[in-house]
């Protein structure tokens, strides 16, 4: 195509300016460290236990949001019902909130004095505010729109023939779902898990307010490298970053070969 070579040669520029050299920064600072001082950075049992309640809760708010915010996007895109649009525009709350205001509402609903942490706590004894807990809650409200963005369209797209079709052939509403729509979706649904765990992995302002912060409890990783960077340890917080973002791309790649694979055999 023309311009080919001119617009190859812009992308590598922008994407080098943008993300390679912030991200070789970090390598390079943490090279600074030997190896003892790397190892001892970020195996201490405080950041193993950081690097659990975030990956672990990352993971955990992903997968509810694939199955609801697949629910959701099904009942947006299949149903038409009083309120839709609202619902629809209720969707991006999370990406128009700033972190900190949906950090400082979760608390304030969750807490023992609020809406629901007064019952939940109150009646069923259950906490959410303050523990791991709430760190799902929070990771799990800023995912939602990941998933339901990426699925909505792809069901807008579907065919409705085919669902027809196997109607006409005598299969039922769910073998119609888990042999004809869940196929064409499922690409879709791994997009969107893969994108609200990049995004729940670097969250900070939501999680900080709800999570209480206590060390080995509910501290969660991006926490302890601000306080790192706070002590003026530059080394010890990028060894951390390194960590979360080795571990952070080889999961995004195998959802990513996944993903491929899925689509190789949807279109088999």
């Amino acid at each position: 195509m023309p311009g080919f070579r001119l617009s190859l040669g812009f992308t590598i520029f922008y994407l080098t300016l943008i993300v390679l050299i912030p991200l070789s920064a970090v390598f390079l600072k943490t090279f600074t460290l030997s190896w003892e001082g790397f190892w001892n950075a970020v195996t201490s049992a405080r950041v193993l236990a950081s690097y659990k309640l975030t990956f672990g809760a990352s993971l955990l708010g992903a997968f509810i949001n694939v199955i609801f915010g697949g629910i959701v996007a099904w009942v947006l895109v299949r149903y038409e019902f009083p309120g839709k649009r609202i619902i629809d525009a209720l969707v991006d709350l999370p990406f128009a909130l700033p972190t900190a205001v949906a950090g400082i509402t979760l608390t304030a609903l969750y807490s023992a004095n609020g809406w629901f942490g007064r019952f939940l706590e109150g009646t069923l004894g259950f906490k959410v505010a303050f523990t791991p807990v709430g760190v799902v809650v929070a990771l799990t409200f800023i995912g939602l729109p990941f998933v339901v963005r990426t699925v909505q369209p792809v069901l807008e797209d579907a065919e409705r023939e085919l669902e027809e079709a196997a109607a006409s052939l005598g299969a039922n509403a769910l073998q119609t779902f888990t042999r004809v729509v869940f196929p064409t979706i499922l690409p879709s649904l791994m997009t969107g898990f893969a994108l609200a765990f990049a995004r729940a992995t670097g969250e900070y302002g939501s999680v900080i307010f709800i999570a209480g912060n206590m060390p080995m409890v509910s501290e969660i990783t991006p926490l302890f490298i601000i306080t790192k960077l706070e002590q003026y340890d530059y080394a010890g917080a990028t060894a951390i970053a390194v960590v979360m973002l080795v571990v952070s791309f080889i999961m995004l790649l195998t959802i990513n070969l996944l993903q491929a694979w899925a689509r190789g055999k949807s279109g088999k």
